[in-house]
């Protein structure tokens, strides 16, 4: 049995911020399912947006935020968020994270889709993996912190691990997780006073993503099994420029070479973006994406090029080295040719739901990041936000942390884990080829466009997966690929289902049977294990 303080379940920017606040106050034990660098901050391309310069406002950014988002950001939050921006900048750069400048002391400020202004904070086109380098670095010096890297979170500790009553106000407490030891094949309980869930998002939900291999909803399906409440599910973004390849993964090009000025053409090579708004190749993410969807239906294409060509090699190899090299190294040299590319999952705009401070409906139990609802997104994330609400929010829920966990018994002991019944998996490809029948199953029916028909097609067949996993799940000795193919099963369930209960097309969300907004649908669906109601 392992104990802290404070206990991290991920180490992106969010629980690494989170756990480098704390840490004064108390032991901080971070668990992290891979190296404690592989995050989906690490491949954040873009950068943070903050308003800082002289012909920006915070108003600005506000306002831009609120029409990104369609209707559902909360404006308390989304002002609350930005306006703190600019100081957790000030502190990551105290902490060392190197930005690109113009000239001494001159922030370089790049422009992406949905922004009025030049206000996004980079490092070249490496943002996510400076910022992942100057937190882990102090993180990894600290007195009071230990990373375990290859430890697998499954569950978290509540009560119904415990002989124990509810609490009296009904309310569930979180009292750690379960952690499965890749090195020994050992799972222990991490009991804590506080819990941080930083995990990250679910891209691989998808057969198309720009997500690295450890986003598979982990923490949303711990939360969701441990009755958590969910917010905004149904709004998954799809990024509308990730590299088409034969023989490669799906790569993010940032949104921030279309910002530079780069065009997107259909498979004919016609610029086709002036047709669908008049923000052109600087659309809000789900008109690109939708726009994108319905060239590529139009024509039958697998994907639409993207027309670099314009910005010259120099530009490119200078501003954008990553995905320059990376496209050559596919033998594309995007100076000279277009490059394939077709819309992928992206970023989960909702998650648990949480306030301002990252504490959800559990006791003990906060959340931050790409996990988490704030309401800050809404119904479509503004470019380069992702950032912004991790460095902010983390700030935030390391001093409602330090406030309460002196308050929070630490258990003295809950029961082992039970593996009693369980075997060695006799059939694995069991494993490999659900997970590949549920990504094409969400692709197809709880993508870019969906349909009541389709939406009722993919919940029945999501929930026999649902069954035959769990069944396989109980008389196997655990592994990650079969904990990760949980939850993501788990993940895609709650999709399915706030989708469905969202009769209208907002933001991401967009609906062949209701192709317009509900005025009368702007109440945010709300989710909960076994309970489903709008709110």
């Amino acid at each position: 049995m392992v104990q802290s303080d404070f206990l991290v379940i991920g180490s992106g920017a969010a629980g690494l911020s989170f756990a480098l606040s704390v840490a004064e106050y108390g032991s901080v034990t971070i668990v992290t399912k891979k190296e404690s660098i592989e995050s989906n901050t690490n491949y954040a391309q873009g950068g943070i947006a903050v308003a800082t310069s002289a012909e920006d406002s915070i108003e600005s950014h506000i306002h831009d935020t609120l029409a990104a988002g369609a209707g559902l950001c909360d404006e308390n939050v989304v002002r609350t968020i930005i306006t703190e921006g600019p100081a957790r900048l000030d502190e990551l750069r105290r902490r060392g994270a190197r930005f690109t400048e113009n000239a001494p002391g001159q922030l370089d400020l790049g422009k992406e889709g949905g922004h009025s202004f030049n206000r996004i904070v980079h490092s070249k086109d490496s943002t996510g993996r400076e910022v992942e380098r100057a937190l882990m670095e102090e993180t990894q010096a600290h007195r009071n912190i230990r990373v375990l890297e290859h430890h697998f979170a499954i569950d978290l500790i509540t009560e119904h691990h415990l002989l124990t009553a509810h609490r009296a106000d009904d309310r569930i407490t979180c009292f750690g997780a379960y952690v499965f030891d890749e090195h020994d094949g050992r799972v222990e309980p991490h009991l804590a006073r506080v819990t941080m869930l930083a995990t990250g998002g679910t891209g691989h939900v998808y057969l198309h993503t720009t997500n690295p291999s450890v986003a598979t909803g982990d923490g949303l399906a711990m939360a969701y099994r441990a009755r958590a409440l969910f917010r905004h599910l149904e709004f998954m973004q799809f990024h509308p420029t990730a590299l088409f390849h034969e023989r490669g993964n799906s790569f993010l090009i940032s949104e921030a070479v279309r910002g530079e000025g780069a065009l997107l053409r259909s498979i004919e090579g016609e610029r086709f973006m002036t047709r669908y708004d008049k923000r052109a190749e600087l659309s809000p993410r789900d008109i690109v994406a939708r726009a994108i969807d319905d060239e590529m239906k139009k024509s039958g294409s697998r994907h639409v090029w993207l027309d670099a060509t314009g910005l010259g090699s120099d530009f490119l190899e200078s501003r954008f080295p990553m995905i320059y090299q990376r496209c050559l190294s596919y033998g594309i040299d995007m100076a000279k040719e277009f490059v394939p590319i077709v819309p992928a999952a992206h970023y989960m705009c909702g998650g648990v739901q949480t306030d301002l401070d990252g504490q959800s409906s559990i006791v003990g139990l906060l959340a931050c990041g790409e996990v988490a609802c704030t309401g800050l997104h809404g119904a479509n994330r503004l470019a380069s936000n992702s950032l912004l609400e991790a460095i902010v929010v983390s700030n935030r829920a390391a001093k409602n942390a330090i406030r309460i966990f002196e308050n929070i018994s630490c258990l003295e002991c809950v029961p082992e884990w039970d593996h009693s019944g369980t075997s060695d998996p006799q059939e694995e490809i069991l494993i490999s080829h659900n997970r590949d029948e549920l990504q094409r199953l969400m692709t197809n029916y709880v993508g870019i466009v969906r349909s009541r028909a389709r939406l009722k097609r993919a919940e029945r067949r999501s929930r026999l997966l649902f069954e035959e996993t769990e069944e396989f799940y109980r008389k196997s000795i655990l592994s990650v690929s079969l904990c990760e193919l949980r939850n993501l099963i788990a993940v895609a369930y709650m999709i399915i289902k706030s989708a469905k209960m969202r009769t209208e097309s907002r933001g991401l969300h967009y609906m062949s049977d209701y192709p317009e907004p509900y005025e009368n649908a702007l109440d945010d669906v709300v989710l909960q294990r076994s309970s489903f109601a709008n709110r």
